[in-house]
């Protein structure tokens, strides 16, 4: 396999999109929103064909487990093919759990939630706190008691037998359930900034803003409600939606260079190139182990 990671345009989608030429590879997208249908101007959702863009309607919430299940029916369908899956993404928790085979804890029920927040707001943020101490200690380190949805996470966690902190990081640790040949795009701060303001301009060029509206007039889902730019672009004058966007776009591309950082077995590759190089670079890294190419 291989994988491409990096923070929002960065590129991924360009190279993908050469590599899948070259190497007859297919894609497997590892973006939370790309998920959704009918959003392909606000995810940005390449032009070519692409596993689970656009497959889950809106009003349909979407736990990680549930991602993890179907990234990995589409590789093993690819690789029974013959064929060469491309997992290609930024968000990390999706990357990794495409990649790896993660004990995800299921989610709570909604009683169950309903329950520890209960619990929260009669015991008040000091006393969840302290209650959290006692069941899970390294979690409470890691979570400020005035973060009401992590504590209440913590909690319903510590009550399954699972932790926030386990000792063991398995997101990291985890091996890739096939050989894989991962790459990371990394670019300057300036560069990403620079790629995101002209992006989010032709997003709103492209009629990002009719596309937000009529699914903002849909039955949504928790998980769609949070794509970014939806409610931007579906509430607020373009110009602001534009402005919010690309600003919060910004802080999105900040986090996911810190998992890059930390994205175990990566080859971390200088982005800031056109996209034919890049790729003939990958080729050249995956001929020194398995062979890439299926032509």
């Amino acid at each position: 396999m291989i994988a491409l990671f990096g923070p929002t345009a960065a590129g991924k989608s360009a190279l993908a999109g050469v590599l899948r030429d070259r190497l007859g590879a297919e894609v497997v997208s590892a973006d939370s929103a790309a998920l959704f249908e009918n959003l392909p101007v606000l995810t940005a959702a390449p032009p070519y064909p692409a596993r689970l863009v656009g497959t889950v309607p809106l009003e349909r919430n979407v736990s990680v487990g549930e991602y993890q299940h179907w990234a990995h029916a589409a590789v093993d369908e690819i690789l029974e093919a013959g064929g060469l899956p491309m997992v290609v993404g930024g968000t990390g928790l999706y990357f990794r759990a495409a990649l790896s085979n993660l004990a995800i804890p299921p989610p709570p029920t909604s009683e169950e939630r309903a329950r520890w927040q209960r619990v929260y707001d009669r015991e008040g943020p000091e006393g969840a706190h302290a209650l959290l101490a006692e069941r899970d200690p390294a979690a409470a380190g890691r979570v400020h008691a005035n973060d009401r949805k992590r504590v209440v996470r913590a909690l319903e966690l510590a009550e399954a037998g699972r932790s926030l902190a386990p000792a063991e990081d398995l997101l990291w640790t985890a091996a890739s359930l096939h050989p894989t040949l991962i790459v990371a795009l990394d670019l300057p701060l300036e560069e990403v900034d620079r790629r995101i303001e002209q992006r989010t301009e032709a997003m709103a060029a492209g009629g990002a803003a009719d596309e937000a509206r009529r699914a903002w007039a849909q039955p949504l889902s928790d998980t769609a409600r949070k794509v970014l730019g939806l409610e931007q672009f579906a509430t607020l004058p373009v110009s602001e939606a534009v402005a919010e966007v690309a600003q919060a776009t910004k802080r999105l591309a900040r986090y996911q260079r810190k998992w890059l950082r930390s994205l175990r077995g990566a080859v971390t590759l200088d982005g800031n190139r056109p996209a034919e190089e890049i790729a003939d670079e990958i080729i050249a890294l995956g001929r020194t182990g398995e062979h890439l190419s299926r032509h």
